[in-house]
């Protein structure tokens, strides 16, 4: 009998492949293409004069130099402001290939195409551009400042002022017993995915139809972009996405200049063409996030019970808004975590920056509120003398108190109403598996050996699962396998395995039998994208619903071939048996073949399903309302978004001579509902976990005050190795079915990053006894601030 799949630890299907160099991405697409390079701004904030392309035009194997000049109709427009928000009063986009101006180091200004890369580089360089430079607005201090404008149309350097609140939170602070104000600062950062962007189109003159094979996130909506870009009916775009080597959330936004430029290129020249993004410009020209200022104003009761909470924040969205507010909206009302905060009232400014743009990178705002709210939770703590995770506990929003509505909008534009969780549980099975209530005895014994540790603890709810809807499409075969396609893109998260676990346990039929197929627009045209930790949610959903139609087809059409009720049929590994009578049973694929009726047989299985086989004569081969074959499509589309949760602990130590930081443990509980796999929602996290590891202690992009990038290599950007990543990250699970999908599923995709900056600066601030209120942070700017902390301590006595 088969064996019931959800919830169980299925090895990847993907591995087996993948790891044996089996994988298939976009610059392996061998289509004979030509191939693009661009030239991209080596400035800032820069008016462009003139450009000459003279001396590149003559180069043998180059084929077609571009500048904007060269653009027309839509290609000649600003690139789609994706997601537009009431509160975006001043959103501004650039252009595929830059108009009049540059806004930061990396803007694609000119693109050439030749017969491959390397002379397209070199053709490139001989372009001559004369710049007339415009002062550089770098960091949001200086947006706030707004000595400089981005852009001259925009005052202040303000694309968007947003508030929310849900009571009078200045008043009720102003009545509390007791308030803190801090100050908090998460520094900007970026994914890095092994693959970076990369983009191959061919258009095929005769039928009038463009491929493209791109590196995305959303093949739909480069589809829908493509299309409206080039003038082309949708129906003539076909977007595919192949294995992709990461996204992270870079690869959401869309279209980017180049996706655009190639499809162009292969349309006029009859050609492929392919980019392939090379390291540099992926940290150029590819988006950022994270850079956010918080002020926080906060009233509390002697419990450390929270009363009133003001948040004032300050977001660098970069030089342009192609993805909206997404990033500054999660933090803002994500912040909140699994507490009773009391009045709460939250104001963003998203400002401009001669930055690269800003969308959203695993987490997407959240990690930053996370740090916000957990900070404010330890200072709390410190200001009471209380233990921290007991101030957590008094303000947790109780089992019985859901759904709970923080009367927020979330960026779905939905309430933000949890949907279900157990918080309380969740803190002593995090105490536990940490060992927080036994740490001050571990403590002294690792200070007996001159070595200096601390703990932290920080705790999270993730809205997951975000509209409009996905889709699938089900199709059982002939031969008995399951052919399934949905419409969204998969990363590395194990779409093939999770999917089909859903499938196999729906139509009962052999896991082996099942193959999933994501990103490709032939095969599932309406699709929304991967994002938000919305895949099993939102596809996994819609999965099982199509597969639930197959199956009532499937024992309709086999009740007729067992002259039995529906109601008393079953399918065991696939095949469709009566219930305590299996010998009276028909497989899985001759029901398919039952599905469709047929004029002509083409083998020892179709006879069975021709004119003269099968079906009463009295009645039409195909019933009204039914079609031939045996399959379901259905779609799944949420009232609103479901919020997974967790919380991560931490021990550190910290050298007392060098001030480096080492992770000695690490824990991490976590709810997203219905578990489907089990060993994937663990990779999962620990994939997060280093992540936010990084965060904290490695990853920021430096500038310079005149915009340029001084890390834009792995030789100065740094990111954890596995080194620097725990051996063990032990985790433990809780499930609270969320009551908003068939299935109880909430997502898990970027659970493990969201609270490690928040975690770890508490655990740093415990072992050090000095408060932590930037990240990410280094052993040298932790020398530094132990030198501040030990002058402060001691000025008082001096005077």
């Amino acid at each position: 009998m088969t064996t019931k799949l959800m919830g169980e630890a299925v090895q990847r299907v993907e591995d087996d492949r993948l790891v044996r160099g089996g994988g298939q991405y976009v610059d392996d697409i061998d289509l004979d293409a030509l191939h693009i390079a661009v030239l991209r701004s080596p400035h800032a904030h820069a008016r462009i004069i003139s450009i000459d392309v003279d001396p590149v035009l003559d180069i043998e194997g180059v084929h077609a130099v571009w500048t904007y000049d060269d653009l027309e109709g839509a290609m000649a427009e600003p690139l789609p402001l994706l997601i537009p928000h009431p509160t975006l009063t001043h959103g501004r986009t650039q252009y595929a290939l830059a108009r009049d101006e540059v806004n930061y180091v990396g803007e694609a200004i000119a693109m050439v195409v030749a017969d491959d890369r390397y002379l397209a580089e070199d053709a490139v360089a001989q372009i001559a551009v004369e710049y007339e430079l415009l002062p550089a607005v770098v960091g949001v201090e200086a947006a706030r400042a707004a000595e400089n404008l981005v852009h001259d149309d925009v005052p202040g350097n303000i694309a968007a002022r947003s508030e929310q609140s849900n009571g009078d939170a200045e008043a009720a602070i102003k009545a509390a017993p007791h308030t803190l104000s801090l100050d908090l600062d998460i520094e900007r950062s970026a994914c890095m995915p092994m693959e970076g962007r990369g983009v191959t189109a061919r258009w095929d003159t005769a039928n009038g139809r463009l491929q493209v094979w791109t590196s995305t996130q959303t093949s739909t909506g480069v589809r829908a972009a493509v299309a409206a870009k080039l003038g082309l009916d949708l129906l003539q775009v076909d977007v595919i996405t192949p294995d992709v080597g990461g996204g992270f959330g870079v690869k959401i936004n869309h279209p980017w200049p180049e996706e655009l430029l190639v499809s162009l290129a292969a349309q006029r020249l009859g050609r492929p063409v392919k980019f392939t993004e090379d390291r540099r410009e992926h940290f150029i020209s590819s988006a950022h996030e994270r850079a956010q200022l918080h002020h926080v104003d906060v009233g509390f009761d002697d419990e450390g019970r929270l009363l009133g909470l003001d948040v004032r924040f300050w977001h660098d969205h970069g030089a342009y808004t192609p993805y909206g507010l997404i990033v500054p909206i999660n933090a803002s009302t994500q912040l909140v975590g699994p507490y009773k905060t009391g009045p709460y009232r939250v104001t963003f400014d998203s400002l401009y920056t001669n930055t690269v743009i800003v969308t959203p990178y695993r987490g997407a705002g959240r990690p930053q509120g996370c740090f916000v709210m957990e900070r404010t939770m330890d200072a709390i703590a410190a200001y009471l003398g209380k233990d921290r995770a007991d101030v957590r506990e008094v303000n947790l929003i109780q089992p019985d108190e859901f759904p709970y509505d923080h009367g927020l909008v979330f960026q779905d534009g939905r309430e933000t109403i949890y949907d279900s969780g157990d918080f309380p549980t969740m803190l002593q099975k995090i105490k536990a598996l940490v060992g927080w209530d036994d740490f001050e005895s571990y403590r002294a014994e690792m200070a007996a050996q001159g070595r200096r540790v601390g703990i932290g603890l920080a705790a999270y709810v993730e809205g997951t699962g975000a509209g409009p809807y996905e889709g699938a499409h089900v199709n059982i075969e002939s031969s008995g396998k399951v052919k399934v396609a949905t419409g969204l893109t998969s990363q590395g998260q194990g779409h093939q395995t999770a999917f089909a676990q859903i499938v196999a346990d729906e139509l009962g039929v052999p896991f082996e039998d099942v193959e999933i197929t994501t990103g490709d627009t032939r095969r599932m045209a309406y699709a929304v994208g991967t994002f938000a930790s919305r895949a099993a949610v939102m596809s996994g959903s819609a999965i099982h619903l199509a597969a639930k139609k197959a199956k009532e087809k499937a024992l309709r059409i086999a009740s007729d071939a067992l002259e039995a009720d529906p109601e008393d049929l079953q399918i065991v590994d696939g095949v469709v048996s009566v219930k305590g009578s299996p010998g009276t049973s028909i497989n899985l694929g001759t029901v398919a073949v039952l599905s469709n009726p047929l004029r002509y047989a083409f083998d020892e299985a179709s006879k069975a399903a021709t004119q003269f086989s099968v079906g009463d004569a009295t009645k039409p081969p195909v019933a009204e309302g039914d079609e031939p074959g045996l399959e379901g499509k259905d779609f799944y589309s949420p009232t609103r978004s479901t919020f997974a949760s967790g919380m991560h602990a931490v021990i550190v130590e910290t050298d007392p001579d060098t001030a480096e930081i080492t992770i000695l443990k690490y824990a991490v509980v976590h709810d997203c509902g219905t578990v489907i796999n089990p060993m994937i929602v663990e990779g999962q996290i620990h994939g997060g976990v280093a992540q936010g590891i990084g965060g904290a202690l490695y990853e920021k992009m430096a500038y310079d005050e005149s915009g340029q990038l001084l890390n834009a290599s792995f030789m100065d950007f740094l990111m954890p190795y596995v080194t620097e990543v725990p051996d063990a990250i032990d985790v433990d699970h809780l499930e609270t079915p969320s009551p908003l999908n068939p299935l109880g599923i909430k997502g898990a995709g970027e659970a493990g990053v969201i609270p490690g900056s928040a975690a770890i600066a508490a655990a740093i601030e415990d072992a050090e006894g000095l408060p932590i209120t930037a990240m990410p942070i280094s052993p040298s700017e932790l020398f530094e601030l132990r030198a501040q902390h030990a002058v402060a301590a001691t000025t008082p006595e001096e005077n």
